[in-house]
């Protein structure tokens, strides 16, 4: 709670001051009186702010906020509506007398101060505001900051009412195309082998972490002794793992995140079941499947909200290579492999390479191009994964997430 005297306020307290030393020094009672009378104002009114608190209101009144939408994506806005309602009379008559204001972190306020529109019945109050998400992350909004001052205008008392709340940011995203005419055909389908199932298994396959069990055969599950669940026409669609790792710049950190969460949206829509995997991830998430409708976006996307840039090229390196040893190698079979990296030691490439072996591999190799031994050391990296059997694209940190999808699905082995 945070009390003081407004410029009234010490405006009258110094005159009262004034007139009280001009009195003593005059002898004259009646200006001692009215310095008297002018000190005591500020005084009597601070005296009551302390006594009857504005924050009392807390048990009388209600505070809702609500975030549309919620998450939002870095670049969009969004807008706030805070609900204050009164339930009793004495929070109709506090309510009444307050004012209100927000806060915000700067990126969702860009650093200036939030212009709100406030609408007032008798009983309740609302505040409206836009924000506009800057960075992705998780970032707090609020408390409330509630204002009131005394009928003279000579004492502001302030404080905070209701909890603070959290809006979370997706990254920015970019609408890919769609890829499965270049990276699932007929070859694909007889590679994945058991997983593709004939005629002969009255269309089943192999049971797939996330599959939905009331699909399982149970029947011919016991026969064989695996789960085998029923197919339809997405069956040939092979899984897809999105593996990211985390520059040691910021800049580059967002950037990488946009454009790995854009081809795991992409690869999504086209039907595969995609996980998200970003380095320094110590369990892989399951993978997740369209038809679960908007959630499985947002459990992609949720993934990305705490992620943070790397101390050292060394730990991303090894975050990186920690990622590609805890993927399950008995699940990543057939699956594609989507990669966006930067440039890495000779050993590292060695120990990435394998990942694809199970199945496709596909690289972004990311250079920051800020001077030519960068470039260099990812032309050496994207040429090490090209020999190890991998599709490649070389791009530059900030380039446009589209041109760079169409670059790797335009690249040959």
């Amino acid at each position: 709670m945070d009390r003081r005297p407004t410029p009234r306020g010490w405006a009258l307290a110094a005159a009262g001051v004034v007139g009280l030393q001009a009195g003593i020094g005059l002898g004259s009672l009646d200006l001692v009186r009215v310095g008297v009378l002018l000190l005591a104002l500020p005084v009597a009114a601070l005296v009551a702010a302390l006594v009857v608190d504005a924050t009392r209101g807390r048990r009388g009144l209600e505070v809702h906020r609500e975030v549309r939408p919620d998450p939002v994506h870095a670049g969009q806005d969004a807008e706030v509506r805070v609900d204050i309602r009164a339930t009793d009379r004495a929070g109709r008559a506090r309510l009444a007398g307050l004012r209100f204001s927000e806060q915000a972190a700067v990126e969702l306020s860009g650093g200036r101060a939030l212009r709100a529109r406030v609408a007032r019945a008798p009983d309740h109050a609302t505040v409206r505001y836009p924000v506009h998400a800057s960075q992705r992350g998780r970032w707090p909004l609020g408390p409330l900051v509630v204002t009131r001052t005394d009928m003279f205008g000579v004492v502001r008392s302030r404080t905070t009412l209701g909890t603070e709340s959290r809006v979370a940011v997706w990254p920015a995203v970019v609408a890919l195309p769609a890829p499965s005419d270049v990276l699932v055909g007929e070859p694909d389908r007889v590679a994945l082998g058991a997983r593709t199932p004939s005629t002969d298994d009255a269309n089943l396959r192999d049971y797939r972490d996330g599959d939905d069990l009331r699909r399982v055969h149970w029947r011919s599950s016991a026969r064989r002794g695996a789960l085998l669940v029923r197919s339809d026409e997405r069956a040939g669609m092979r899984p897809v793992t999105v593996l990211l790792d985390l520059p040691v710049r910021a800049t580059a950190t967002e950037w990488t995140i946009s454009l790995a969460a854009s081809m795991a949206l992409a690869m999504l829509d086209s039907g595969h079941p995609v996980r998200l995997v970003p380095a320094g991830s110590r369990t892989p998430a399951p993978h997740v499947h369209a038809r679960s409708g908007p959630e499985a976006r947002a459990a992609l996307l949720d993934l990305t909200l705490d992620l943070s840039p790397a101390r050292t090229a060394n730990d991303a390196e090894a975050a990186v290579l920690d990622a590609t040893r805890r993927l399950d190698t008995t699940r990543t079979a057939g699956e594609i492999v989507l990669a966006v990296v930067g440039p890495m030691s000779p050993a590292g490439c060695g120990a990435f390479a394998h990942l694809g072996d199970a199945g496709q591999g596909w690289a972004v190799v990311r250079a920051d191009g800020r001077n030519a031994g960068d470039a260099r050391e990812s032309q050496l990296t994207a040429t090490a994964l090209r020999r190890a059997g991998w599709r490649v694209a070389q791009v530059t940190t900030g380039e446009d997430p589209v041109a760079c999808w169409l670059r790797l699905l335009g690249s040959t082995r």
